[in-house]
Parts: structure tokens; C-alpha cells; sequence
């Protein structure tokens, strides 16, 4: 029988959109020995988890509760639990993960209406608000940030107008949440999906997620009972949600006090994300916030001061994700190669219409400190002069550094 090498990742500094380097403490929670999902000491931590999150996306809502899967289970596992075929959805799209809610409305059965505009761009509140004037959707999808383009679409204005015409507001926040100031009451978002391998630093494999009153009355107008669960005289409702796994509805018996089988618990995922949730906390969230705000504009700095050029605008730029023009002539590829064969960085290129036309540098979690900022500027500067770019020596590296120093103001 063949003989395998004992498992030996390479070491990484990794500075992409997500995943992200995973915080110390979190490989340390994951090791912990499993427990029964039915144990009183596992059931007190799926209820410390929901308080946590509760603080995390700031909200008075009852349901806070992670889906088991990665951030596209959340995704799916709210469109699937509210589309019934036929409702109206609008989906706002500036980026890849515009269309992929489209999708999965589409796959839902949803009547989907798509507002579009240039990749690189965010939308201006009045443009969202004619466009539901004018299909009156039951639903609004729309993604919070892009990771795609780099780009934060505002929400507070949109969300409160949404209320007013009793349309529900469903929010992709994978790549902003626990990173990027968000908040799910004060902004009226009725569904908000997260994510952990990006601002959480937790490795992926679950979906953080929390709705309010109007999402749970939809769902609970849907609720039936799984077949083998059910007592004499259930029946099936003739709307009930069509997955099973993803069903919210049964979801909330799992995490509520009856505690009514559904799955069993991805128990180390658990221990992983209520720390990562805990260091969150002790951290502060509006100083989590200051530090990938300062460690993103340190790298816009440092960008700008090379002579690169940033792709998109800086009025709606996201914080935690840059995103920067290839120079003419100069091989992304071998540019990210590079990057990571010599230093062990690694960078992300884009999708679609960006594909080879960007890099995409994140800053989120664990992976946003100042040690990495300046690490990747320093890297991608010797690794841009290598491939024969005239560039200002140092200058990158020295315009982050003034950001640290308050020499320059935190525009990011």
C-alpha cells in the first residue's frame, strides 16, 4: 500500500479576499475534544454563539445562527426559505456575487428582475428605489461588498425605504461582516448573511446569519414537519420550503429550546467560530472596524505612491479588499507567482469581465495587521522592479508607514 507524507502546509501570508489566515487561538478551539450535540455544556455554547452574534451584526433579533456549509449555504438557505415560485425579486448586481443571488433566486422559482451597472461602480440609492417602484418586488437581494470589483454598496438609505414599501431586504455581508461597519436594526436589513473565512478569520465552513420578525412570519407560513419527526395528524404543507437541509423553518426548532433534531451539529466548526466570535468581542467592534479600516488605506497608500493605478473609485471603496490595475506590459500571473514561490504571499486576480485585468489584495481578519501590510507592499515592489517596472523604490512601503504614523489622514 502506498505511504503518504504526513499532512505539512506550506506556511502562507495570505492577502487575499478569503480565505484568510486563521487565528491561533481558532486552530487551538478546533482541536477541542467533540461533545454530543445534545449535551447541556454543547447546547450552552450554540446559545453563547447566538448572544455573540446578536453583538456581531448588531441586533435585537431573536435568530442569530450559523448554517453548516460555507457562506453560499447562508445565501441559499434564506432565498430558498423565502422565494416561493413566482414572487417578485430584485437583485441590484455590481459584481460576480450580484448574479450569483440572481441564480439562486432563479433556482428558488422566483419572477427575478436584475438592475445592472458598470462593474467598478455601486449604485445610487434613488436608482434602487425607482427600480422597486417600479416592479414592486416582494424581495430585495443585494450584496453589501463586492469582492469582485472592491466596491461597498450603501445600504441604510435603501434599507429604510425598503421598510416603508414592506419589501423585504435580504443582504449578502460575507466580505464585510465583522470587518466593515454594519448594522442590521438601526440600516431596517431584514435577513443579513455572513461569512467566516474573511473578516471572522475562522476557515469556511459556516454561514453566520440573522433575520427578523417579517422573514421569520414568511417562513413559518411554510414550516412543515420532516417526515420521520412528524406526530399523527401533521401534515405536509402544500408550500413548504423545497430543501431540507437548508430549511429554516426546522432550522430554528434545532436552535431554539426544544431543540427538534435536524442535523447533527458541526461541532468543531462550532468551537472555531464561537472563539473567533469571542476574540471579535474582546477586540471591540468599533475598533475592529479602525484597524481594517487603517491597514486598508495604508495599502491604497502604498499602492498609489508605486505609481499603480487603483481600479474603481474612492468614494465606495471597500475597506478590505484593493483592488489594482495591472500595469501595460507587465504578466499578472507571473506577478502573483512570483509573489508567492518567493515571499509566500499570495494575491488574488479577478472574475469575468476583470479577469487578468486586476489584482485583488484583501486585508481582512487575522491577515490584516500592519506586519503583512507592509510585507506584501515591499514584495510586490521588488517583484514589480524584477519584472522591469520603473517604480519609486520604497515609496510604498514609506507611504503606509506615514499612514501608521498619522502623517497622512485614513481615507479608506
Amino acid at each position: 500500500m502506498k505511504q503518504y507524507k504526513e499532512l505539512s502546509p506550506p506556511p502562507r501570508t495570505i492577502m487575499t479576499p478569503g480565505p484568510v489566515e486563521v487565528d491561533p487561538r481558532v486552530l487551538r478551539a478546533l482541536s477541542y475534544p467533540i461533545l454530543g450535540q445534545f449535551d447541556p455544556a454543547f447546547t450552552e455554547l450554540m446559545n453563547e454563539t447566538m448572544e455573540m452574534l446578536r453583538g456581531l451584526f448588531v441586533t435585537d433579533n431573536q435568530w442569530c445562527y450559523p448554517i453548516d456549509g460555507t457562506s453560499r449555504s447562508g445565501l441559499e438557505a434564506v432565498l430558498v426559505s423565502i422565494i416561493e415560485p413566482g414572487d417578485r425579486v430584485l437583485v441590484p448586481i455590481y459584481g460576480r456575487f450580484g448574479h450569483l443571488l440572481t441564480e439562486i433566486a432563479e433556482r428558488c422559482g422566483g419572477e427575478v428582475m436584475t438592475l445592472e451597472t458598470e462593474w467598478g461602480t455601486v449604485f445610487e440609492p434613488e436608482q434602487v428605489k425607482e427600480a422597486i417602484r417600479e416592479f414592486r418586488p416582494a424581495i430585495v437581494a443585494m450584496v453589501h461588498g463586492e469582492t469582485s470589483t472592491g466596491c461597498m454598496q450603501p445600504l441604510r438609505e435603501i434599507g429604510h425605504f425598503c421598510r416603508e414599501q414592506d419589501v423585504l431586504l435580504v443582504v449578502d455581508a460575507v466580505a464585510t461582516i465583522g470587518g466593515v461597519p454594519l448594522y442590521a436594526d438601526d440600516w431596517k436589513l431584514d435577513a443579513v448573511i455572513g461569512g467566516t473565512q474573511k473578516c471572522l478569520s475562522v476557515p469556511s465552513g459556516m454561514a453566520p446569519i440573522t433575520y427578523n420578525e417579517r422573514i421569520e412570519r414568511k417562513i413559518l407560513a411554510r414550516k412543515s414537519i420532516e417526515r420521520g419527526l412528524r406526530a399523527p395528524g401533521d401534515e405536509i404543507n402544500s408550500r413548504r420550503i423545497s430543501s431540507n437541509y437548508f430549511d429554516l423553518a426546522q432550522l430554528q426548532d434545532y436552535w431554539s429550546p426544544a431543540r427538534l433534531n435536524h442535523h447533527t451539529e458541526a461541532t468543531s466548526m462550532l468551537y472555531g467560530l464561537r472563539e473567533g466570535l469571542r476574540i471579535l468581542h474582546q477586540e471591540g467592534l468599533e475598533a475592529r472596524f479602525e484597524r481594517h479600516r487603517q491597514n486598508g488605506a495604508a495599502i491604497v497608500a502604498g499602492v498609489k505612491a508605486m505609481g499603480l493605478e487603483l481600479f474603481g473609485g474612492d468614494e465606495h471603496r471597500l475597506p478590505v479588499v484593493t483592488c489594482i490595475e495591472i500595469p501595460s506590459g507587465i504578466d499578472g500571473e507571473s506577478v502573483r507567482s512570483m509573489l508567492l514561490d518567493d515571499f509566500g504571499i499570495e494575491i488574488a486576480s479577478s472574475f469575468g469581465p476583470l479577469k487578468g485585468r486586476i489584482w485583488r489584495i484583501g486585508s481582512m481578519g487575522y491577515s490584516s495587521s500592519r506586519k503583512n501590510v507592509l510585507h506584501v507592499l515591499g514584495a510586490l515592489e521588488a517583484t514589480l522592479i524584477y519584472h522591469g517596472m520603473q517604480l519609486p523604490a520604497g515609496a510604498g512601503v514609506q507611504a503606509a508607514l506615514a499612514i501608521y504614523a498619522g502623517k497622512e489622514e485614513v481615507v479608506c
